[in-house]
């Protein structure tokens, strides 16, 4: 394993200092572990906190800011953050007006943060709501969840629901918005290289020169398919196949977000991007957004994913809102 860090167990404390001392205009780390908070409090709002395993960054912490998230919690690499994390964080960012939980369909997340909710009820007297993201399209279960793994579509939950948050909108509304956006988007992703969790020592699954993994995950867990590379083009078709093909996308307008996996060249995603927009317009799907980038990595996995969210004119004006954070700025 070659890693560029100190000591596997400082991995997160580390990474999460440096990001504070590059950030200190957008955020502040907690006493009580890998939580940060906003720097500068937004009052007489719905917070909103999100989080789970480190190793995904820019996500989580990357998304904290105006117009977002007003909190994350890391856990150790590709692992649920603690009840006792994620409690500190909702009371640090409640304002009376409660929070809500953005959480990914993983096991031991939906778990840790109910369980955080449930404190934060019972001891503080806190309103706190969740949702569940649930994009990924690979697989019904997997063996981290119970249903469908919650991946890249999340950034844009945490896009939408902070917009209507910081326009001060209710809890209910705010949670509505954000399951409005879990209904309507989709995500698949594949790999061409895998990543290695630093505690591990070694990849979480083996790909030959002339392999891919179709339908991988965000924690390093293989796909549902290994079969022989093929081309961008032949990649983003099936992809998109069973993203298309899962819910109706026909004469809508989409938000596209073409993340990638940790080492994958922008020039590459570009390649991918350029086949996902015509394929939409040969469709009749009409692109409103794009995004390409890395949003929610996997290490130093080297792929790619491929979300569409179906849109609607609400959804629309708060993607447009704007946001300020260390990953992703939108100008008004």
């Amino acid at each position: 394993m070659k890693k560029i860090i100190n000591a596997v167990d400082q991995v997160e404390n580390q990474m999460i200092e440096g990001m504070v001392k590059a950030f200190p205009q957008y955020v502040k780390k907690l006493d009580c572990g890998n939580v940060v908070v906003r720097a500068q409090k937004k009052t007489g709002k719905v917070a909103l906190i999100s989080g789970g395993g480190s190793g995904h960054e820019p996500a989580h912490g990357g998304f904290v800011g105006k117009g977002m998230l007003d909190a994350a919690v890391a856990g150790a690499v590709f692992t649920s953050p603690t009840p006792d994390q994620i409690y500190e964080g909702i009371k640090a960012v409640d304002d009376g007006k409660g929070v809500l939980m953005v959480v990914k369909n993983y096991t031991g997340d939906v778990l840790n943060f109910e369980m955080a909710a449930e404190m934060a009820a019972d001891m503080d007297g806190i309103e706190v709501k969740e949702v569940v993201v649930n994009d990924d399209v690979a697989v019904q279960d997997s063996l981290y969840t119970t249903g469908r793994r919650g991946v890249a579509g999340t950034v844009f939950v945490h896009k939408i629901a902070g917009a209507l948050a910081e326009k001060g909108a209710s809890l209910d509304e705010v949670q509505a918005v954000a399951q409005k956006v879990i209904d309507n988007v989709r995500t698949m992703g594949m790999a061409i290289k895998p990543c290695t969790v630093p505690a591990a020592g070694e990849p979480g699954f083996e790909l030959a020169d002339d392999e891919m993994e179709i339908g991988i995950g965000i924690h390093g867990e293989p796909g549902v398919e290994k079969k022989p590379l093929e081309t961008a083009d032949e990649i983003v078709d099936t992809l998109l196949e069973k993203i298309l093909a899962d819910i109706d996308y026909s004469g809508s307008e989409v938000a596209v977000m073409i993340n990638g996996c940790g080492s994958t060249p922008l020039m590459e995603l570009f390649i991918v991007n350029n086949r996902v927009a015509d394929v939409l317009a040969e469709k009749g799907i009409k692109v409103y957004k794009t995004m390409v980038g890395e949003y929610m990595t996997s290490l130093e996995m080297e792929g790619f994913s491929i979300t569409l969210l179906r849109l609607d004119d609400q959804m629309k004006e708060l993607l447009d809102e704007e946001a300020d954070t260390p990953a992703l700025t939108v100008a008004k």
